[in-house]
């Protein structure tokens, strides 16, 4: 298994969805930044704000990040895990 460390906190978690297809969102409190090992595979996206990673329960998160999107984009080109 691969990972990225990075500096992330919990943004938006999404539970699912209502009946009328309507995403189920739980806002996160501003927590404070805190270092991480992310593993690869739960990396669904990457944005200039935000990493879209998958949890349990078939839970997607947003986490904002510290970095900056060419950092990262950089980090996993150098460790072979972009195709550009």
């Amino acid at each position: 298994m691969k990972f990225i460390a990075l500096r992330v906190r919990p943004s938006l978690v999404v539970h699912g969805y209502t009946p009328d297809n309507t995403e189920i969102v739980e806002h996160m409190d501003e927590a404070p930044f805190a270092d991480k090992l992310v593993a690869i595979e739960r990396i669904q996206s990457i944005s200039d704000r935000y990493l879209l990673v998958t949890g349990s329960h078939g839970r997607v998160m947003y986490w904002e990040y510290e970095g900056g999107f060419d950092e990262v984009r950089r980090r996993l080109e150098q460790a072979g895990l972009l195709i550009a």
